[in-house]
Order: C-alpha cells, then structure tokens, then sequence
C-alpha cells in the first residue's frame, strides 16, 4: 500500500510525464486538469474522478489505467520484462467508399446517418481520425436499428485505430458484435476485427482461435467477394503471426519447431491470397500486407530449423537496405511492411543464441550488428509513419537487449538517454500498450533522461 507521500509524488510524476507527452507549461497543464498550478496535486494523494479523467485525457490513456498507475506499489520491476511481440495491421473496411464531398462538421447535426457514414469512410480515407471519432459518435447518438449501431461502432472502433487507442477499438468491436440482425458481411468485418485487436493487444491465443476458426469456415464454403476474400486473406495472416509470435512462450525445442511450421504454413497462405487481391483489384495496401506474410514467415522458417539464422538474417538486412529510402514516394503500407521486417529480423537474432549464450563472441557480434541495423530501421520508419505499433516493439526489442541479451549491469541501462521526443513516444506507447506499461516504467527508472518538471 502507497504513503500519501508515495501517492502524491506518484501524481507529480504523471503530471510531469503529461507535461512533457503534450509539450504544455505547467500553466497549461493545469489548466487541462483543471486546476490552479499550486493545488494540481492533491495533498491527501487521493485524486477525484475528473482528475483523473483530465489526466488520462492529457496522456492519452484510459481513465482506469491512470487510476491504476497512481495505486499499484509494484511498478517497474526488474524481472518483469515483456515477451518479443509483433502485431500485424488489421483489417479495415475493405470496400472502397463513393466519392463524396467531405462535411462541415458544423453539418453534422442535421446529417442523416447514411451522410455520417459516407463522410466517416472520407474521413478514414483521409486518416481525419479525431475528426471519424466525431462523426462516429453522432452515428452512435441516431442510430436506429441493431444494423446502425454496429456499422457506427465498426466506424468508431477505425477511428480509434487510427489514434492508437486500442483498448477502445476492442470495446467498439465486442459493441457491434453484440447486436443482432446486422448482415453477415458486417459482422465478418467486426469478427476480424477483433482478432485483430486482440492480437494487437497481445491477447494471442483469443487472436489464433478467431483467425483459425474463419480458416476453417472458408474450408467449408470458399470466399466469394472481395469482403470475403479479403476477411480470409486476414484470418490466414492473423492465425500464423499469433503462433510465430507466441514461439516464445514454447515449452521445448520440439514444440517450437512444430508451431513454427504451422505458422510458416498460415503465413505462406495469407501471403499468396493478399498478393492475389493485390492484382484483382489493384490496390497496394494488399501488396505491403502481403510483404509482411513473407517476413513473418521467414522468420518462422528459421525456428522450424528449415533456414539458417544467418541467411536470414543477411537477406533481411539486404532487403531493408535496398528496399527503404524514406525520402521517396512509396506506398505507407509497403514502408510499414519493412518496418516489421526490421523487427522479424530483430527477433531472429534474438533468438539465434544472443539470448541463449549459446553464440561464439564473433557470432554476437555480428548478430549484435545486424539487431540494431533492423530495430533502427524499424524505428525510423516508426517515426517517419507515427506508428505506434512499431514504435512498442522497437522499445521492448532495445529494453530486452539491455537487460536480457547482454545481461547489463545497472550503470550500463542507465547509459540508455532518452531525449524530451523519445519520453513523449515512451508515453504514447504505455498508454496504447497496457502489458508494456510495466516495461515503460522500467526504462524510466533506469534511463537517463530530460528532467520532467513538476
């Protein structure tokens, strides 16, 4: 149990981590929270509901997460250091919406709801997100019917993809699911949907069964249409990322051999319909998709034993080398394809005796090597998509190397500094990634870094 000492210096730290996340003076702080800057911090420790309201607002977290945070006496522990994890993208609305002229949000009050729906599908285009949130909320407000109301939490759980803000994505999603009468095509999207959050939210085994169980529909009756077809082409994809990353949680080499050929199996497949949608209809999101089924699928192939690490590992860093040059045009969903693949790579060397000890010192250190050049390039094409997502893996990757791979003393994670930027990206990560959090706060413990003023 916290000290109201310990409670009120725990609200300081937030409120400096919210100052820093926003770029606010202690004014502006104060004036989002609420309060007068000499009485921000509650002097029993014991904050009220609109602050923490206010606070999880200016940090972009859920209210109950920041309550959390300011209670819990076991924040950053040492030995608490998260699994190498690889969320896949997800899928979207997969119809191309008409033409329309985009709305006035003033106009909103008097759209009807198939208006707000057109301009919704505009603004998802357009990656408008705060301004699909509105839309989608009048949606919710008018919607009429089971069919309304799921479509406007299918409309909102985009919206809040966007913003990163994956816990909301999920309850959108079990909120369309659980209306009725709502069309099969929608509740296929909404189904995929949430295997997809689930898988983003590092809840695997709820991300395979979903994935597999779609697979397995299909089986019996084949996708027509590209909703269908593209809803397997996800379940495919979705089922071998949840298995290639939950090769760490196997209990022995056998059995991570055998789910490593069954992922390369499910991956190989999504890889081949998404390439084929990808000619069909022309569209290249289903190109960078179908990239990131072949990465995750080479990274497979090496834990099943049928690829050496190090050949790998060598065409990965090619690739990245001749693939990405972020100051040319290219596609957001082929550049963010690559970015996975700087993190499969990462997770091969990890794996491939860093991790193990098992490594001679010359074989460290070209796996050491080839580990930064991918996290770096994951990371900068983190930054150049604002992708938070792979900004996650790239600070879990860094923290688990220091910590676990090469075993660091505590003045060697200390030497890790992180600048104003990369606080507020630390930030923005916990809030969206609740299992990293604890991994969040142990960089912030033993990192170096931009002092945050009360």
């Amino acid at each position: 149990m916290l000290t109201e000492e310990e409670r009120c210096e725990r609200i300081t730290r937030m409120m400096g981590l919210a100052k820093v996340y926003r770029g606010w003076t202690s004014t502006q702080l104060a004036d989002a929270l609420g309060r007068e800057p000499s009485r921000a911090v509650p002097a029993t420790g014991n904050p009220k509901l609109d602050l923490l309201e206010r606070l999880a607002e200016a940090l972009d977290w859920e209210t109950g997460d920041v309550a959390d945070t300011l209670v819990r006496d076991d924040l950053a522990e040492d030995d608490e250091v998260a699994d190498a994890r690889t969320p896949v993208p997800r899928a979207g609305t997969t119809q191309r919406a008409p033409e329309i002229v985009r709305m006035d949000p003033r106009d909103l009050s008097h759209a009807d709801f198939a208006t707000l729906d057109a301009a919704s599908q505009y603004a998802h285009r357009a990656g408008a997100y705060v301004e699909m949130r509105t839309i989608g909320l009048r949606m919710r407000e008018i919607a009429a019917n089971g069919r309304e109301r799921a479509t406007a939490a299918n409309r909102l759980a985009g919206a809040y993809d966007g913003l990163g803000r994956y816990p909301r994505v999920l309850a959108c999603v079990r909120e369309g699911l659980a209306e009725g009468r709502i069309g099969d095509e929608l509740r296929l999207m909404l189904t995929v949907n949430l295997a997809g959050v689930n898988y983003t939210l590092w809840n695997l085994q709820e991300s395979y069964a979903i994935g597999r169980a779609l697979r397995e529909q299909f089986e019996l009756s084949p996708a027509h249409g590209r909703i269908e077809r593209v809803a397997e082409a996800f379940a495919a994809s979705l089922a071998g990322h949840s298995l290639r990353r939950g090769l760490t949680r196997c209990e022995s080499e056998r059995a991570c051999a055998e789910q490593a050929v069954r992922a390369e199996e499910q991956l190989v497949h999504a890889e081949r319909l998404f390439a084929q949608l990808a000619s069909d209809f022309d569209d290249l999101q289903y190109l960078g998709l179908a990239n990131t089924a072949r990465g995750g699928a080479i990274e497979a192939r090496v834990a099943s034993g049928r690829l050496s690490p190090q050949d790998a590992i060598e065409e990965i860093v090619e690739r990245l080398g001749n693939a990405i040059d972020l100051a040319r045009p290219a596609t957001p969903h082929l550049v963010e394809s690559w970015g996975w693949w700087g993190i499969f790579g990462a997770n091969i060397a990890m794996r491939s005796g860093v991790d193990t000890g098992h490594a001679s010192l010359h074989e460290r250190d070209d796996l050491e090597r080839a580990m930064a050049i991918c996290t770096n390039k994951a990371a900068e094409i983190a930054e150049h998509l604002n992708h938070w997502p792979i900004r996650e893996r790239a600070f879990t990757i860094e923290w688990f190397r220091r910590q676990q791979v090469f075993r660091a003393k505590s003045h060697e994670v200390a030497a890790w500094t992180l600048d104003t930027e990369d606080v507020r990206v630390l930030v923005g990560t916990m809030g969206r990634f609740p299992l990293f959090r604890t991994t969040g706060w142990a960089i912030l413990k033993h990192a170096e870094f931009v002092e945050l003023a009360a």
